[in-house]
């Protein structure tokens, strides 16, 4: 999903604003000047170094939904609901960097692996969860919309954590049990942790700030941005093993690291006993002779022609839900907020 510079430009120019609120709300509080440049610190080193895509697509629903260009109080507004998006993210991967001892995010040290951070990063990564709701008051509180808002993000955070629970007790990296594994665990491990939060909260934030209430509109995006953001997922499975890393701007590991992905629950469900000796003999160790090995049987089964039939059932299968909507648009809903979604996502190569 690719946004234009501009439009990550003046996103990011809302940020510092916010870090300075957060860092004179520890001021207000009489946090000791060390707290408060550790604090800063926490913020820029993991919140605004991604893609933004998440947080940016608040904004770009919001515009969608008024079908017209948002005043300058409009955007920052709207701004600030992507950037708590942005804190809850940042939250999630201080915390996941740690669970699964990572090296590097985002082409930096994992802020875990900064010096003399270590194990502060577990309250550091509190701290970016509580900002959302220090930010959410400030700016929000006065609105209609306030507690949606609130029981949105509470329950889209306890959703992506179910998600992740699944995925660290069916994949530990250091435990190959490809017993566990199943399309049916890979399905609620992608939705729970990675649809909510990545494809439903941007969607349902900004048709909460455009006064959408009909509950009937929330479920109809719920029925298409969830299968969306499968779809997302299975192509992210699909790319870190097939695709270039010159374009997904990684090495993939997906075999190394014994995760739960679409290709190997594919194969799993379609192997030979032969093919399967291979696998559990292969999956998840730590060695290129190994991975190859698991590479070869992903061959003999032709899973590109099977992921190029998922991608055209899923996009035919989503675009058959964008089309029950309106084409002028009914309760808040308009086929362009998802069609959006859909057009940044199909047959995407990074």
């Amino acid at each position: 999903m690719s946004i234009s510079s501009s439009s990550r430009e003046r996103f990011l120019s809302v940020w510092p604003e916010l870090s300075d609120e957060l860092v004179a709300y520890l001021d207000k509080e009489g946090m000791p000047a060390d707290a408060k440049a550790w604090f800063k610190a926490n913020l820029d080193h993991n919140t605004p170094g991604g893609k933004l895509n998440r947080g940016i697509s608040v904004v770009d629903t919001a515009e969608i939904l008024k079908g017209s260009a948002l005043t300058d109080a409009e955007y920052k507004r709207t701004a600030i609901l992507g950037w708590c998006i942005e804190l809850l993210q940042a939250y999630f991967l201080v915390a996941d960097d740690m669970m699964d001892k990572s090296i590097t995010r985002r082409g930096q040290p994992c802020w875990y692996r900064v010096e003399a951070v270590g194990e502060i990063a577990i309250n550091d990564s509190f701290m970016l969860e509580a900002s959302i709701y220090y930010l959410l008051k400030k700016h929000f509180r006065q609105d209609k919309f306030y507690v949606d808002i609130l029981e949105l993000f509470l329950e889209t955070t306890f959703q992506t954590e179910m998600g992740q629970l699944i995925d660290l007790i069916t994949a530990p990296e250091d435990v190959v049990d490809l017993s566990k594994f199943s399309l049916d665990k890979h399905h609620l491990i992608v939705v729970y942790k990675t649809a909510f939060y990545s494809f439903y909260l941007p969607v349902a934030l900004a048709m909460h700030f455009s006064g959408v209430t009909n509950p009937a509109s929330y479920k109809t995006a719920l029925d298409i941005l969830l299968p969306l953001g499968e779809y997302f997922q299975v192509q992210d499975d699909y790319l870190d093993c097939y695709g270039a890393p010159e374009l997904i701007g990684k090495i993939g590991t997906d075999i190394l690291d014994n995760k739960c992905g679409w290709l190997i629950n594919v194969a799993l469900g379609i192997a030979t006993p032969e093919q399967r000796k291979v696998l559990d003999a292969n999956y998840g160790q730590k060695n290129a002779e190994s991975e190859a090995r698991v590479k070869a049987v992903y061959a003999e089964m032709d899973l590109t022609t099977r992921f190029n039939k998922y991608e055209a059932d899923s996009y035919a299968k989503i675009n058959g839900l964008i089309e029950q909507i309106p084409e002028a648009g009914a309760d808040g809903l308009k086929r362009e907020v998802f069609r959006s979604f859909l057009g940044k996502v199909y047959k995407r190569t990074k």
